[in-house]
């Protein structure tokens, strides 16, 4: 049975006869403010881009986001109609093949909009009915704030430039950090607390896991560290790769990062439009599971598994941010955009979780060693397509990205990709063997 948190004051399943505000109604607005200023200054012909296996036409993201919403907080809690005829032949991504949504007759950019407007009005209208008006607010909100996510990836990966969203200079760092943090063994709990207003069916619900001492490095790989595994041959020497990994790189003729690219003066890397030389103590980005794994055999070292990193993270306080429980800022963590771009990896040292490692939230997603899988007793919730089909397909990542909005993110929060996957921001600490 989905479980939804109660809202304070009223019973759960108590109906309220009167229209009450929104809890999150701030918040669905800046999703979509977000959302409309990812495309603003895209052309209709840049909106339907070039089918590639990872990316979706953004007009249909746009349709997407409007129906995903209204599937929840307008028909499913008030029975109510599409807002427009026939949206789930359009945009129901659980039915429409990946490939098939290039073919669709889609609506124009205009009644597109539209339909968004609609959307957003009659959801900030809607009447409180119980707790799952609450619970299904907050899954469209972080749906949306997903999928502007992915509209960044899309705008990467198909050089568009940066989309025209305020940015400011990222902190400079005080010192270099270097050197691991040592994890005592011991019985630590993971997952999401049943007190938790919001959480995902695949961070359900904290349970204990037994870990041997490790040591996990205090921060990401460096540019400066991928590059010198890629001038060693790294890319060329099979016995680093996996099975699975060597294959992927013959097929993808990987020589390394994807966006990267030798220059007269060494070697440059690709943000949106724009190349600018490799800057030593940034994190490499954009490289996927297999790469990472390549890196650390070469390393003498080893990807965290999932649970390690959680605990890394939350340290024995079970802390909900590494530095406490006060949501994240532009002080603590590089996230939502603020800064454009990856910082330092010795940024936001005053934020390190209580074991000594920094930026487990912001800048770089991160790769583990973990397949994702449900923790022990998962049963899905009522959006059942969001976790269940990629229990053991895909890998779990962890932290955030510079691209990833704040309200979303915790050190408990369980992202999951495919290992070839490398349009995604994401990067990876190590381990010690």
């Amino acid at each position: 049975m989905t479980a939804f948190p109660a809202r304070e004051g009223t019973r759960a399943g108590e109906r309220m006869a009167i229209r009450v505000p929104l809890f999150r109604a701030d918040e669905l607005k800046d999703a979509r403010e977000r959302t409309l200023a990812l495309v603003a200054d895209l052309r209709d012909e840049e909106l339907l881009v070039p089918l590639l296996p990872t990316i979706n036409p953004l007009l249909w993201e746009l349709g997407h986001v409007a129906f995903f919403a209204e599937h929840w907080t307008l028909r499913t809690m008030l029975g109510r109609p599409s807002l427009l005829p026939g949206s789930e032949r359009l945009y129901d991504s659980a039915k429409i093949a990946h490939d098939d949504r290039w073919s669709l007759p889609l609506p124009s950019r205009a009644e597109t909009l539209a339909y968004l407007e609609r959307q957003l009005d009659a959801t900030l209208g809607a009447p409180y009915v119980d707790e799952r008006s609450e619970y299904f607010q907050a899954l469209v909100l972080f749906h949306e704030d997903m999928h502007g996510e992915a509209t960044l990836y899309t705008r990467q990966t198909l050089r568009y430039a940066a989309p025209a969203l305020p940015t400011a200079t990222a902190p400079a760092a005080a010192t270099e950090i270097e050197g691991d943090a040592a994890i005592p063994a011991g019985s630590y709990r993971i997952g999401a607390r049943h007190g938790d207003a919001f959480v995902f069916d695949n961070e359900k619900w904290e349970h204990e896991v037994e870990l041997d001492a490790f040591r996990i490095a205090k921060r990401c790989v460096t540019c400066a560290e991928f590059r010198a595994f890629v001038d060693d041959g790294g890319y060329r020497r099979e016995s680093l790769w996996s099975a699975e990994g060597w294959r992927w790189r013959l097929d993808a003729g990987a020589e390394h990062p994807l966006h990267w690219r030798r220059a007269d003066e060494g070697w440059e890397r690709r943000h949106f439009q724009r190349y600018f030389p490799l800057r030593d103590r940034e994190p490499v980005v954009q490289v996927n599971a297999y790469e990472a794994e390549a890196f650390a055999r070469w390393a003498g070292r080893r990807l965290p598994t999932e649970a390690q990193w959680e605990v890394a993270a939350t340290g024995v306080e079970r802390r909900r941010y590494p530095w406490g429980e006060h949501a994240a800022d532009r002080t603590r963590a590089n996230l939502d955009g603020w800064y454009g771009d990856v910082a330092s990896v010795d940024a936001f040292a005053e934020a390190a979780s209580s074991w000594g490692c920094v930026q487990m939230i912001g800048n770089v997603w991160e790769w583990t060693a973990s397949p994702f899988l449900p923790y022990p007793g998962f049963s899905p919730d009522a959006y059942a397509e969001y976790s269940q089909p990629w229990f053991g397909v895909q890998r779990s990542l962890r932290g955030g990205a510079w691209s990833t909005r704040a309200r979303m993110i915790s050190n408990r929060w369980r992202n999951f990709y495919l290992p070839h996957r490398r349009d995604i921001f994401t990067g990876f600490r190590t381990c010690a063997l």
